[in-house]
């Protein structure tokens, strides 16, 4: 049963080479590579169009893009945050000199659960840092209804996000700031890139200063800022991907039709539901590893392993499991008890569109054979 290719968790959507031709003969013919050119600009406007929000700032990287957000609200103090997510989240907070402060998480959705927010809040805190996991979305009203009590931002880290809807409103207009990714893994890339999704025109010139150095002009200088810009390329790419983006979510959606259909059933595995008035974007294919089944995680995950399929404990370990964090208070196992047991369970299985149907079956008979 061993496959001649690797099966990933996921792959890069690429549009064909040909397509993505003329946009590379303008890059030449104009000789604007980055700061801030016709593409750039052009990708604002569609993605901002597209997703349906107001004001959008383009960065190099979702990490630099988290990293302007909370230099853009003059962020100080604490923050609570997720230890269930990828170590960007709480690296943002370290590189703005802010301290993580760990709650546990939602067994349901995997995102920070609002209930564990108001035992956090010292006086030193000032904002919160949720994260859509997986693209589902947190509960939103909670967590605002908690913020406006006790004057806090809410900053969302929204990487695995993009086009996710509740209601038929895209979850990024909601909390001070919303931060994208458009890395290679994500299901709209740019190779690199990321995306800031900003209420209003002041707050995206403040970021659009923030992410270029903080020049305002030629010779002025706002404020310490950093290189996070889009350079022309990885816009274009954006463009292009706009295009295509329809019949590749559709592509992944067949297949976690397809995962959930077999796997739902199955003694030992737990799969996720979708709320009904969520429109999801099947960036993930995440399921929970649990004591009924006869395999382990790690021992399903080394069994597709051996069969070159490279599923992923993605989020494992916990972040605040990790050495730069696991001194901090909150960063107790016992105070993160469904973070924990989820970190230990979880199995995200291969999703993405070139991923055929028979690669899924090989898949699904490995899980299901449950030897």
């Amino acid at each position: 049963m061993n496959n001649s290719k690797p099966i990933y968790v996921t792959k890069p959507f690429l549009p064909p080479l040909e397509d993505f031709i003329p946009y590379l003969e303008k890059i030449w013919e104009r000789r604007i590579l980055t700061n801030g050119g016709p593409f750039h600009e052009q990708l604002e406007v569609d993605l901002a169009e597209f997703l349906g929000v107001k004001h959008l700032a383009l960065v190099s990287n979702g990490t630099l893009g988290l990293v302007v957000a909370f230099q853009t609200l003059h962020i100080a103090g604490e923050v609570i945050t997720t230890p269930y997510s990828f170590v960007a989240t709480a690296h943002s907070l370290i590189w703005n000199d802010l301290k993580p402060v760990f709650i546990d998480i939602d067994p349901a959705t995997c995102n920070l659960d609002p209930a564990k927010i108001e035992a956090a809040i010292t006086p030193q805190t000032t904002a919160i840092m949720p994260v859509h996991c997986y693209g589902t979305p947190c509960d939103v009203a909670a967590i605002q209804r908690v913020a406006d009590v006790y004057g806090l931002k809410v900053v969302y880290d929204a990487a695995h996000a993009f086009d996710v809807r509740v209601k038929g409103e895209s979850v990024l207009c909601h909390g001070d700031l919303s931060v994208m990714s458009f890395h290679a893994t994500k299901v709209f890339n740019t190779f690199e890139g990321g995306a800031i999704v900003c209420p209003n025109a002041k707050t995206k010139q403040r970021i659009d200063y923030l992410k270029n150095f903080g020049f305002v002009d030629e010779v002025t200088v706002t404020a310490p800022g950093i290189n996070a810009k889009m350079n022309e390329f990885q816009s274009a790419l954006g463009l292009l991907q706009l295009k295509h983006l329809a019949s590749a979510v559709e592509a992944r959606k067949k297949i976690a039709q397809t995962y959930l259909e077999a796997l739902r059933a199955v003694p030992g595995i737990t799969c996720f539901a979708t709320a009904p008035d969520v429109t999801p974007n099947y960036s993930y294919f995440p399921i929970l590893v649990g004591p009924d089944y006869p395999l382990s995680r790690d021992g399903l995950y080394q069994k597709l392993r051996e069969q070159k399929i490279f599923a992923r404990r993605y989020f494992y370990p916990l972040i605040s499991n990790m050495p730069m964090y696991r001194g901090l208070a909150s960063a107790a196992p016992a105070n993160l008890p469904v973070a924990t047991r989820i970190a230990e369970q979880v199995l995200c299985l291969p999703i993405y569109p070139d991923l055929s149907a028979q690669q899924v079956e090989t898949i699904l008979e490995l899980i299901v054979a449950r030897k």
